[in-house]
């Protein structure tokens, strides 16, 4: 058996479905152990077992964790397990790798016709809270307890909602904002750690997350027309670009937006 070109453990939030499922299987496929975090109902638990059943054919290790990734005690309780486990199989601090991949916000105009028909503020400091501000206290757990170090990598996942407009798109606009400003602000704090921190701005892509966006079909339609690859983004293109950006000799690639759309952005 070949040697695998990446080692130690992936930290995986949003492992069940879409990005952070193809990712998950991705680095497991590389050499990595997988920690998910996912939440599910029981309609959708079947694939999680599934992603967790891949990730042991591929002969590495998967350790789930069925919670809401932004309620601070399950967080600090999962980091803690993590931190166990590693002990346990004498590999403290070994994760190396972090993805941030939560789509879950509230999709309402920011001032409707009516008061029922606009964000409230509860909604949006969610949309926020979950899509953004969750990265910098996943990351903080996860230094406090030892588990990053020198060579780990942070992964978030962005979009061109960042600085582009879509209706009903407000609240999570805001937080794509938000989640990049954040990454380069761990960049400057965590670079002296000797660890790296990058958003991925994918392309349109089809996953669940985008099916729940008003006139999502538009923007797969705008997508399909104009991109240079002739076709949508895969959550399997971007797997692949996070285990190539996770191998040795990127280390100095920090503090980025990196897109991976086919070009899909750079057409007017």
């Amino acid at each position: 058996m070949s040697e695998k070109p990446l080692s130690g453990w992936a930290v995986i939030l949003g492992a069940s479905s879409g990005f952070g499922a193809a990712t998950s299987l991705a680095l497991a496929e590389a050499g990595m152990d997988i920690f998910g975090v996912h939440l599910d109902r029981a309609a959708t638990m079947p694939n999680a077992k599934r992603i967790q059943d891949e990730i042991q054919g591929h002969g590495r290790r998967a350790e789930f964790f069925n919670i809401n990734a932004a309620d601070p005690d399950r967080r600090r309780s999962a980091v803690e397990q993590m931190e166990k486990i590693l002990d346990e199989a004498g590999e403290p601090g070994n994760v190396k790798l972090l993805l941030h991949s939560l789509a879950f916000g509230t999709l309402k105009p920011l001032v409707g016709m009516t008061r029922m028909d606009s964000v409230t503020a509860d909604q949006m400091n969610m949309t926020l809270n979950v899509m953004a501000h969750s990265l910098v206290y996943w990351v903080q757990e996860l230094i406090w307890h030892g588990l990053m170090n020198e060579g780990s990598r942070i992964f978030a996942m962005t979009s061109s909602g960042s600085d582009r407009v879509m209706p009903s798109y407000g609240a999570v606009s805001a937080a794509k904002a938000a989640l990049e400003s954040h990454i380069r602000q761990l960049t400057l704090e965590l670079r002296p750690l000797g660890i790296c921190a990058n958003a991925i701005r994918a392309g349109v892509t089809d996953t669940p997350a985008l099916r729940k966006i008003p006139g999502h079909e538009r923007a797969i339609d705008r997508a399909l027309q104009s991109n240079p690859g002739g076709r949508l983004t895969l959550p399997e293109d971007v797997a692949k670009a996070i285990v190539r950006l996770s191998m040795p000799g990127t280390e100095w690639m920090t503090g980025n937006v990196i897109g991976v759309d086919g070009g899909e952005e750079i057409v007017a």
